[in-house]
C-alpha cells in the first residue's frame, strides 16, 4: 500500500471528490435497494437463476419509469418490484415463494402486503400472519 495514497483517498476512481464523478440519487437508490432485497428473497428460496433475474431487471426498468412519474411512490419500491416478479414467475414457473408457514393442504404462495405502501412483508392470508419482510425470507423457514 502506498503510505502517500491511501485506499479512498482523493484520485480514487468513484470517491466522492473526484471531478466528473455522479453521485447515485435517490431514485437510483430505491431501485437498487428493490432489486437487492428482492434478489436476497430469490436467492433464499433457491430460485435465483439467470432466467429469474432477468424478470428482476425487467421490473426495475419498467418501475424506474413508474417512480419517474410519481418520485412519491420510491418508498414502495420493494414490494411492487417483489409483486412484478411473483406475477412474472407465476406465469412461467408457478407460484412463489410458496408458504412455509402450512405445511398440510394445497400448497399456496406468500402475498405481499400493503399491496401499494412502505414496509412490504410476506404475508400468509390462510394463517393471518407475517412470514417476513420482503428480502427477509433467509430467515424465514424454508418451504
Amino acid at each position: 500500500m502506498d503510505p502517500q495514497h491511501p485506499p479512498g483517498g482523493p484520485g480514487v476512481p468513484g470517491e466522492p471528490g473526484e471531478p466528473g464523478r455522479h453521485p447515485i440519487g435517490p431514485l437510483e437508490q430505491a431501485l437498487h435497494a428493490a432489486r437487492a432485497l428482492v434478489l436476497a428473497d430469490l436467492v433464499a428460496r433457491e430460485v435465483a437463476e439467470a432466467d429469474v433475474v432477468s424478470l428482476v431487471e425487467d421490473s426495475v426498468t419498467h418501475r424506474r419509469w413508474w417512480v419517474e412519474q410519481w418520485p412519491d411512490g420510491a418508498g414502495f419500491l420493494a414490494g411492487l418490484v417483489a409483486q412484478d416478479v411473483q406475477d412474472a414467475l407465476l406465469e412461467r414457473y408457478g407460484r412463489w415463494p410458496l408458504c412455509p408457514v402450512c405445511p398440510a393442504g394445497d400448497p399456496h404462495a406468500l402475498e405481499v402486503e400493503p399491496e401499494l405502501g412502505p414496509d412490504p412483508h410476506w404475508v400468509c392470508h390462510k394463517a393471518g400472519v407475517k412470514v417476513a419482510a420482503v428480502g427477509g425470507l433467509g430467515g424465514a423457514a424454508s418451504s
